[in-house]
């Protein structure tokens, strides 16, 4: 179903609402009163704000502005609008925001202050936004050296924490690090969704026999492709059809004993997907109306 720009961009906005409110009372409740510390600018601003004292909104809209810059070298204009205003509503809510003192108990405080951190970021940068700039320097460092984003992003968290052992404590640097864990596992599942997708590959000569077992026995849409095999360029050569498929996790044990009931000498490919749109991802037939499923 399409939406209007309008529909659109109100959702967004109002999605990255939520993001900020949640991001906001993870740190506020639960890192800030108990000295915790995180990863990102949002780390940086925290250890800051205990070595000195400087208000944490203020420190957080100043450390961000050099990770904004790159990002209008990096990314799109928008991404860099609603970052903007997504950092200046999270200092905001952060200043002025009062939600009390949770708990006491350390674990507690990683596990659960990661947990809502980590769920409001995910759903800021879900819709087009960030609300820590660490991403940024890893977007441009990968585009002009090749760096992993994510080795990046670890790099800049080792150093952080090797500092925070070295001016705060061994034992706040251990319980941030947990948070940011948490934090970052719960950021990727809000992005990606708690599905995890799997795309398969498949050649073999009885492509048609698998074809149609997969289609009927896990309900899924499939696209073949023509492939040739031989040996040498004068070898006798061989046309048939290569399988590709995207299933869920969950359902790729299941796919390998259909696979193995018909060609246990079958060659497959695994390979991890992060976001599958549009097509026919998980179809079940109808099998009383003889309905068949689609390509991918």
């Amino acid at each position: 179903m399409r939406h209007s720009k309008s529909y659109n961009f109100f959702s967004e906005l109002g999605q990255i609402s939520v993001g900020i409110i949640l991001a906001s009372v993870g740190l506020k409740a639960f890192l800030l009163p108990n000295g915790f510390m995180d990863g990102g600018v949002t780390g940086i601003a925290l250890l800051v704000n205990r070595l000195i004292g400087l208000d944490i909104s203020m420190l957080l809209v100043i450390f961000s502005i050099p990770f904004l810059v790159l990002g209008f070298y990096t990314v799109s204009k928008s991404i860099v609008v609603k970052s903007i205003l997504s950092i200046i509503s999270f200092a905001f809510l952060i200043h002025f925001g009062d939600y009390g003192t949770i708990t006491d108990d350390k674990l507690l405080i990683s596990i659960f202050g990661g947990l809502c951190l980590g769920a409001g970021i995910g759903i800021a940068i879900r819709n087009g936004s960030v609300l820590d700039g660490s991403e940024i320097l890893g977007i441009y460092l990968n585009d002009k050296f090749g760096l992993s984003i994510g080795k990046v992003i670890l790099m800049f968290n080792i150093i952080l924490f090797s500092i925070t052992a070295l001016v705060v404590s061994v034992e706040i640097a251990l319980y941030s690090i947990l948070t940011y864990i948490v934090t970052a596992k719960v950021t990727d599942l809000t992005i990606e969704g708690f599905e995890d997708f799997i795309g398969v590959t498949i050649v073999s000569n009885d492509y048609a026999k698998i074809k149609k077992a997969i289609m009927i026995e896990l309900g899924v849409g499939l696209t073949t492709y023509k492939g040739s095999k031989g040996f040498g360029s004068t070898g006798a050569q061989q046309d048939f059809d290569i399988i590709h498929t995207v299933i869920n996790r969950i359902d790729i044990k299941k796919m390998h004993r259909v696979i193995e009931e018909i060609d246990e000498n079958a060659f497959i490919i695994e390979f991890d997907v992060n976001n599958v749109k549009g097509g026919v991802l998980r179809h079940y037939l109808d099998k009383k109306k003889g309905k068949t499923l689609g390509a991918l």
